[in-house]
């Protein structure tokens, strides 16, 4: 017999996890579509611009990714002359390059864009509130 009801999709933290993770991507690639990068890219030159010679290990922790994809990342974005990567032994670290340095501003806006879009959405205190369980709902799961 079929299962009529879909109740069990609301449920799911799978579902619901992919489901928010798409609308607040489409939210963020549009925000960021000024900027000609990505949201993930405009985060990445962020982290660099604050700290020059941050190692890829450090960012790909920072951003959550695997080391082969932020080193993807760091390649596109060497390639467009916004970072630039300095090898120092067996450590990569990574610095902005002026042109990088001069995107800040507008990655930022980009980003102030987002965050009152969905503060107005879901108003300050409740977006600021998920943030905050996301990322302690994240550690757990991460801790396996």
């Amino acid at each position: 017999m079929k299962e009529a009801d879909d109740h069990f999709l609301h449920e799911c933290l799978f579902f619901t996890a992919n489901r928010l993770g798409r609308a607040i991507t489409k939210m963020a690639e549009d925000a960021f579509a000024p900027t000609g990068l990505s949201p993930m890219y405009g985060y990445l030159i962020r982290l660099v611009v604050g700290t020059p010679g941050i190692t890829q290990k450090e960012l790909a922790e920072k951003l959550s990714v695997a080391p082969s994809t932020l080193t993807r990342f760091v390649d596109k974005l060497e390639i467009r002359k916004l970072v630039e990567r300095k090898v120092q032994g067996k450590t990569v670290l990574v610095y902005p390059t002026a042109k990088g340095e001069g995107m800040v501003e507008t990655i930022k806006q980009a980003s102030r864009d987002l965050h009152s879009r969905y503060d107005g959405i879901l108003g300050k205190a409740f977006a600021t509130e998920l943030s905050k369980q996301l990322v302690f709902t994240s550690g757990e799961l991460e801790k396996g």
